[in-house]
């Protein structure tokens, strides 16, 4: 298993994380199945938005005697009532329902505290205006939470979020079709069948903007939905018409701007297994470029993909980082401090460039990789 930093936290979290879809199954004996794989595959990363209390109360018997073994990233404001999940701004509830959850998860602090599923911009508002927001950073100062997080589906909610400064992690919603749509407050937006009706070219701005915004500010992203409830890996049911395999939707998350830990939903051991097994695949496993330029309805015509179809080049430039590195602090319009020293410390520099034209010939997108190396000459002087 590699690990990565969770942006500025200083955690070090497994690229393949654990989404809690699967717990609840075989009367909640898998919970403490999934953990216990979990463990050997190196896995050490989990969220937790469920407010089942039975599904609390069987992570927190699973967590006994290792809780150090483990990042828990599980969710404010998700409530269970009348038994029933309930997301809620009101203040005094999701103060009754975070102590509730510390006493079902058994421990005294989450490493990171998630505000719950902000997809509008009037919602995100009252998480201001109610008092949730000062409540979080209140818990932090506690060292009841360690970082606080917030998840959404929608980039131009979770970009004013992350303007704050306040919001460390973001859990968001990674994958090749939801990248294409534009933001909307409605999250079923995302997988209507209209929404795929027309052709669709490339990835929405305010996603990209948000992603390569998160890496500039250090905070980490947190993958929710990467194989968009499983319809990707389903040919009938995929958006694109063409299914993908687990291993190129994850990879696809993992190669995105800011991007830590992709959580895998898995509803049995095995299924865990098989998201694991990324780490073994070989790089023709986990290509997803062949497989995105057939598409039918779908193109990414001119868009660096980060895919790495283009080298080896013959000066040894790593072409897609210089790119996304250019693609930062061109969405920036300065260059944050943090980019250059980056792509300082890249053994070779766009300057190299011989101009051959050898990359742009193996792209499978189009891309014109000529202008972009002398772009980040202009933008980082070599």
């Amino acid at each position: 298993m590699k690990y990565r930093e969770l942006g500025n936290t200083g955690l070090m979290v497994s690229e393949i994380g654990m989404g809690c879809e699967g717990f609840a199954e075989d009367n909640y004996r898998m919970t403490k199945q999934l953990f216990d794989e979990a463990l050997k595959l190196g896995i050490n990363y989990f969220d937790l938005y469920a407010s089942d209390p039975e599904l609390r109360r069987a992570v927190g018997d699973a967590l006994k005697g290792r809780r150090e073994k483990f990042y828990i990233q599980s969710h404010i404001c998700s409530i269970w009532e009348k038994g029933q999940y309930l997301r809620t701004r009101n203040l005094n509830k999701v103060k009754e329902g975070f102590e509730e959850m510390m006493r079902l998860l058994q421990t005294d602090y989450l490493d990171v505290g998630m505000i719950h599923y902000c997809d509008a911009m009037k919602d995100w508002n009252s998480i201001v205006s109610n008092g949730i927001l000062d409540y979080a950073v209140e818990l932090k100062k506690q060292g009841r939470i360690h970082h606080i997080g917030l998840s959404s589906h929608n980039p131009l909610v979770a970009m004013e979020a992350v303007k704050t400064g306040i919001i460390e992690v973001l859990m968001f919603s990674v994958n090749p079709c939801y990248d294409l749509q534009p933001a909307s407050e409605n999250v079923d937006d995302l997988w209507a069948d209209e929404a795929y009706e027309n052709k669709l070219v490339n990835m929405d701005p305010d996603r990209q903007a948000l992603y390569e915004m998160c890496q500039s500010m250090g905070v980490g992203i947190t993958v929710m939905k990467c194989f968009g409830g499983g319809d990707l890996l389903n040919e009938k049911l995929s958006p694109a018409g063409v299914a993908l395999t687990a291993s190129q939707c994850i990879h696809y998350a993992l190669t995105r701007p800011g991007v830590s830990t992709v959580l895998a939903g898995a509803h049995s051991v095995n299924q865990l297994k098989e998201s694991a097994a990324y780490e073994d695949a070989s790089d023709e496993e986990r290509d997803y470029a062949k497989a995105f330029a057939s598409f039918p309805k779908i193109s990414w015509e001119g868009h660096c993909m980060y895919c790495s179809h283009c080298e080896p080049c013959p000066m040894h430039i790593c072409i897609a980082d210089v790119t996304k590195f250019l693609n930062l602090a061109l969405a920036q319009g300065i260059v944050p401090e943090t980019v250059r020293e980056h792509y300082e410390v890249l053994e070779h520099h766009a300057g190299e460039c011989i101009k051959c034209g050898a990359c742009e010939s193996r792209c499978p997108f189009g891309v014109k990789i000529r202008e972009n190396m002398d772009r980040a000459v202009e933008v980082f002087g070599k």
